[in-house]
């Protein structure tokens, strides 16, 4: 379908709830949206692409038809919405990485010694599996915290076949195991211990710990008291694992706190589940960066909780969610339990807030890179800008002179956010008796582009960007100078604040864009601004100190570097050599170099 085929199938859809299915031209699925107004809704991505984000438009780009679902009420639009990501795991949807399920623990109590095993999934095979928990990694520290905790084998010995055939390992003599393998140990004391087992894993660790703690009462009783202290140790480690086994496992956490947070490159996705006001686990979730914080946040929060079948009592959010009470209603009909969505304002729940923040924050600027931060920065620029592309090559330009002398001009060129020192060009002003900082950058930017049109060695790289140092009035004389030559390219103006940084950058026309909101791209001008500076003034200081330097004599005929040289070693001072008399030059110089010195510092006398 053409775009004008698309919009009018869009304008022509009912007001109704549904979903919207994108399609490209190999008929894959690539966008999956829920709508409250289907033609509205629909009809939004086929207006003016300026008001779209850059990941909209590229998605636009590629839909060759799109298919819709019409939908009783927006709740049933959601759960279809919900069905169809996890179908069709769209490459245009916010997904998280991780689709393969979450895992499950097995437990067969019918084997005469049943183990515990992490799998992915449920099957119909009689044993009983809890879950699912979330990460792979959370689940498999709370099998081995429950292996150590109750002694259990961590081997590969299987009972009864290996009963009594070998010694005990080294987990029995480091007291990380109880010796099941010996054959004064009972397949009966075995099972008794998995029990336990079963009871925390179902949640009943309260129960569990009541029965530990009369048994060791009663050791005590009996004087065993190496049997009641380590008895005392599992109650301890059980009301721990107990706690972290509801939470890993999520169903009956009482509180879940999102973060999410965005380096120039990452996003980060975090949920740190809390019960009694205890941080027992934290999950995260590394994203490529995100152009709609709200968006993203809103599809992260349905996945996450879908995909593992949990409800807490509580999740705390950092923005708005979209459907967020619709989507409470959508986990009661799934879990048995309603979830409160809400975003914290005051006391705990906001400093549980930042807690959350603040560990997204460090995890996406753990793994961004510095050429990822300077390529995010590029594209943070190009959207503030309005451009089409980020830009990866910016030229700038700067005007320097003392007192009106000496006028130069530098050009300093950043690619990919670096400086690249080979294309840097410096420019001595001509035909200017006075400063004119305006005639002065109108001359730079013409001399630039007049050698990139020539296609001259060293100028015929365009740029992506001209910064200009100064304001509305300089970057109106840098575009008219591109004009003249027929010539396009964007022009902004580098305004400073207070202490001489780059506070916003403006147009031509006076529109000013500030920076400062934006601390990449704040850092990244300011660089680019002190860099075109530094070069601009030191080529000024080389000229004025080449001038410094020029002596009186050597504007005398007759007297070279090594004449002058004998002339100032002698002497020490210009004062002292015009003060000589002829017949002391002439013992230096020859008698013509010595004559000429003479004239030169003795004119006014021969005038007269």
């Amino acid at each position: 379908m053409t775009f004008d085929e698309l919009k009018d199938k869009a304008h022509s859809l009912p007001l109704a709830p549904g979903v919207y299915i994108m399609r490209d031209d190999t008929n894959t699925v690539i966008y999956v949206g829920k709508a409250k107004r289907l033609r509205n809704r629909v009809s939004q991505y086929f207006q003016d692409a300026a008001s779209h984000t850059p990941k909209t438009r590229a998605m636009v780009s590629k839909i060759h038809h799109f298919d819709v679902i019409a939908a009783s009420s927006e709740f049933e639009a959601l759960v279809l919405e919900c069905s169809l990501i996890k179908r069709y795991m769209p490459r245009y949807n916010i997904l998280l990485k991780d689709d393969k399920g979450y895992p499950y623990v097995r437990l067969d109590m019918r084997e005469e010694y049943p183990r515990l095993t992490m799998v992915n999934k449920l099957s119909h095979d009689g044993a009983t599996y809890f879950g699912p928990y979330g990460s792979r990694g959370s689940t498999q520290s709370i099998l081995d915290a429950i292996r150590l905790t109750f002694g259990l084998p961590g081997c590969n010995k299987r009972f009864p076949r290996d009963v009594g055939k070998e010694r005990p390992c080294l987990n029995y003599h480091m007291d990380q195991c109880r010796g099941w393998c010996q054959p004064d140990r009972t397949m009966d004391a075995y099972r008794d211990t998995m029990e336990q087992v079963r009871q925390l894993l179902s949640g009943n660790y309260r129960k569990l710990v009541q029965s530990i703690t009369a048994e060791m009462l009663e050791a005590s009783e009996n004087l065993e008291f190496e049997r009641a202290a380590e008895l005392r140790d599992r109650v301890k480690a059980v009301e721990t694992l107990g706690k972290k086994q509801l939470v890993t496992a999520g169903s009956l956490a009482d509180t879940d706190v999102i973060g999410f947070q965005q380096t120039e490159a990452k996003a980060c996705f975090v949920v740190l589940h809390f019960s009694e006001g205890n941080l027992l686990d934290k999950e995260y979730e590394i994203l490529p960066y995100q152009e709609d914080p709200q968006g993203a946040v809103s599809s992260l929060v349905k996945q996450y909780y879908l995909a593992q079948g949990i409800a807490p009592k509580i999740v705390l959010l950092p923005m708005k969610m979209e459907d967020s009470e619709l989507f409470s209603d959508l986990l009661l009909q799934n879990t048995g339990r309603r979830t409160r969505f809400r975003i914290p304002q005051r006391g705990d729940g906001v400093q549980l807030m930042e807690m959350a923040q603040e560990n997204a924050r460090q995890e996406a600027g753990r793994v961004t890179t510095k050429d990822e931060r300077l390529s995010g920065s590029l594209r943070l620029l190009g959207k503030m800008l309005s451009l089409d592309e980020p830009p990866r090559r910016l030229e700038s330009f700067d005007i320097s002179n003392l007192a009106g002398t000496d006028i130069v001009a530098s050009m300093v060129v950043f690619l990919d956010g670096k400086p690249l020192k080979k294309d840097y060009k410096r420019f001595k002003i001509e035909d200017l008796q006075e400063q004119d900082d305006y005639a002065s950058m109108h001359q730079v930017i013409t001399r630039r582009f007049v050698h990139y049109k020539a296609g001259d060695s060293g100028f015929a790289v365009p740029p992506d960007l001209l910064l200009i140092d100064g304001g509305t009035a300089h970057a109106q004389i840098a575009l008219s100078a591109l004009h003249a030559l027929g010539l396009s390219f964007p022009v902004f103006g580098m305004v400073k604040d207070g202490k001489h940084r780059t506070r916003a950058l403006v147009t031509p026309e006076g529109e000013e864009i500030a920076i400062d909101t934006q601390p990449s791209v704040f850092a990244l001008i300011g660089t680019i601004q002190e860099e075109t500076h530094r070069f601009a003034i030191t080529y000024n200081r080389e000229l004025r100190s080449k001038r410094l330097r020029h002596s009186q004599l050597d504007d005398i005929p007759g007297v070279g570097p090594k004449r002058k040289e004998l002339l100032l070693k002698h002497f020490r001072s210009l004062s002292a050599i015009g003060k000589a008399p002829i017949t002391v030059l002439e013992s230096i110089l020859p008698k013509d170099a010595a004559a000429a010195v003479y004239a030169h510092f003795h004119k006014e006398d021969t005038q007269t």
